[in-house]
């Protein structure tokens, strides 16, 4: 019983934490060898880890948008950098109102 007392953690003088994210290469290097391998499970979990993973980038994504819109307040540049085909999801993606922003969308060209 006293041995117990006195025992060591098992990481003890080791840096541990957070690992380095995966690279673009490496991500693809794994779904291609889980793919060939026919491994379609593994490869569905991997994948889902990825698009958690993307969804917490997202909120980078809406921070950077609305940024670029507060600056230029052109609401039709953001569309585009986003994707959007509908200029109504760009509005309700950045969370602003729909008058203000169609107004402004009419007297900017792109």
């Amino acid at each position: 019983m006293a041995t117990d007392l006195h025992r060591e953690p098992w990481n003890k003088g080791i840096i541990v934490g957070q690992k380095a994210p995966l690279k673009l290469r490496e991500v693809w290097a794994i779904r291609m060898r889980l793919e060939l391998a026919h491994r379609a499970r593994e490869l569905a979990l991997f994948n889902l880890g990825v698009d958690s993973k993307l969804r917490a980038c997202d909120l980078v994504r809406r921070t950077k948008a609305s940024l670029i819109y507060r600056r230029t307040k052109n609401l039709r540049a953001v569309q585009l950098l986003l994707g959007h085909t509908k200029l109504e999801s760009t509005v309700r993606y950045l969370g602003i109102e729909v008058d203000d922003a169609l107004e402004m969308a009419e007297q900017t060209e792109v």
